[in-house]
């Protein structure tokens, strides 16, 4: 990732190059040097008659076909034949397969129409060397551990997107250094003929000997030895039902088992509570979202809305019993001038309040963090934040790298957003917890400008300087998007 990055910048000053030639595709459908397209201005019902596919080298037909409004034979009006084709090309992008997707009127005669879908493919296999920070972000790295590169994991991953030309992933990492890891993923998203339910298999496998086994003033503290401190092996399996191109939902299950060493447990009697050395639990959740998002890489526009229930332990003899609620709902609105204003509303709820160390809910960890609380871990039952974002797009422009021998990774867009935005949260503390509670029972909040950067491969890279509501303030960098 970091080759093409800096590749990326090396070749910007080449500026834009022509299209490339003709090509020969998937179905034989030659691409058309020129395409014909009849307006109609009077309003009538047609029919579309034949779809056309090309480009797609890997993908199967009928991936691109489940995310199409209309089939062949289907009839439909005229003047609304437009917005149907731009709400389907977002739903192709929105399948994270293809870097580019047309979709144009070849002729309508005799009130009828064929479509031609044209996609430039993504590469769907990335091996890489892992080379990251073991912390939360890379805020908390540099600042609450000294950047120390002792504390850093490597390895070799591999991801494989779009399996079989079936928008199928396979995911392995093989991990060593901070913590050692190894885990297999694999999604079917379809399994069955009418393409609505899917499958998630996975299993991990971790050891570590740097620990966090407790939290002073909202900071991890970590235990350190030769020896491993903490192993764990997890499974499960997902159930997906997919009906309408929007909503989706997940059933879930699965077994962890983790045991720590007797340091751990001299150091935090309440670790997995009671003293104990080991805890194994079976979990089991559902959740369900809906995805109104143009680009789920960086929306701009849209809403979108998750709820999801955990139990973990089914017994009063389970090491743990714990119920989690969480949800969250974002909209994105487009404003005149390049303007855009997105918000983001999000609560967690949890029960008991009495729970073992290492199962307590934390606002800093699921992607739900604070603008300016980066290095913070604030632990409690029950949360609520609001996060507000005001941006305007200062650049934006598609390049083509000719010179680029894989013609995947040939089409490159960059955009650059300037921002700011201001967050408020509220954290309740768990009964008779001192040791990180100076941030909870409280509204905290912050705000700042920032940039982001958004290319290809949803990539986002987010400089920001933020203050908050204890005094601190300073330059932070992120990498995805905020929400």
């Amino acid at each position: 990732m970091l080759v093409f990055v800096f590749s990326l910048f090396s070749f910007l000053s080449n500026g834009v190059s022509e299209i490339p030639k003709e090509i020969l595709c998937a179905d034989s459908v030659k691409r058309p040097a020129r395409t014909k397209v009849v307006m109609d201005s009077t309003g009538k019902f047609l029919t579309l008659n034949r779809i056309f596919i090309i480009g797609n080298s890997v993908t199967r037909d009928r991936i691109i076909l489940r995310e199409l409004t209309y089939k062949t034979g289907d009839i439909l009006y005229s003047s609304d034949l437009q917005g149907v084709l731009e709400v389907d090309k977002k739903k192709l992008i929105n399948t994270r397969l293809f870097n580019t997707v047309e979709l144009r009127i070849l002729e309508i005669e005799d009130n009828r129409f064929d479509l031609l879908i044209d996609v430039n493919e993504r590469w769907y296999t990335f091996p890489s060397i892992i080379f990251q920070l073991a912390d939360r972000n890379f805020n908390e790295w540099w600042q609450n551990y000294n950047h120390d590169f002792s504390r850093v994991n490597y390895g070799v991953k591999l991801y494989q997107y779009n399996m079989r030309g079936r928008n199928e992933t396979l995911r392995f990492a093989a991990q060593l250094g901070f913590q050692r890891r190894f885990s297999l993923n694999y999604r079917f998203p379809y399994i069955d003929k009418n393409q609505k339910q899917g499958l998630v298999i996975d299993l991990d496998f971790s050891d570590t000997k740097n620990l966090a086994y407790r939290t002073e003033d909202h900071k991890l503290v970590y235990l350190e030895a030769d020896n491993i401190q903490k192993s764990s092996q997890a499974g499960g399996v997902t159930y997906t039902y997919r009906k309408s191109f929007y909503e989706s939902h997940a059933l879930r299950v699965d077994y962890r088992r983790s045991k720590v060493s007797e340091r751990v447990i001299d150091s935090n009697a309440n670790y997995f509570g009671s003293e104990a050395q080991q805890q194994q639990y079976l979990s089991a959740s559902y959740g369900f979202t809906s995805d109104h998002r143009d680009y789920v890489g960086y929306p701009l526009k849209g809403h979108f809305f998750n709820v999801g229930i955990n139990q973990y332990g089914f017994s009063s003899n389970a090491d743990l019993n714990k119920t989690e609620l969480s949800g969250s709902f974002s909209w994105y609105i487009p404003l005149k001038y390049n303007f855009n204003l997105s918000n983001l509303t999000g609560a967690y709820w949890s029960t008991p309040n009495k729970l073992p160390y290492s199962n307590y809910g934390a606002l800093g960890y699921r992607g739900q963090i604070l603008h300016g609380y980066e290095v913070y871990v604030i632990e409690g039952p029950a949360y609520a934040i609001n996060k507000t974002t005001f941006k305007k797009q200062i650049f934006s422009r598609q390049y083509h790298w000719s010179g680029m021998p894989i013609d995947q990774f040939r089409h490159i867009p960059i955009a650059i957003y300037l921002k700011t935005y201001f967050d408020i949260g509220y954290v309740k503390n768990y009964p008779n917890y001192t040791y990180g509670a100076r941030l909870t029972n409280k509204f905290i909040y912050s705000g700042g400008a920032g940039i982001d950067l958004v290319s290809s491969y949803d990539m986002v890279f987010r400089f920001e300087y933020s203050f908050n509501a204890e005094g601190d303030h300073g330059f932070f960098f992120n990498v995805k998007k905020e929400f």
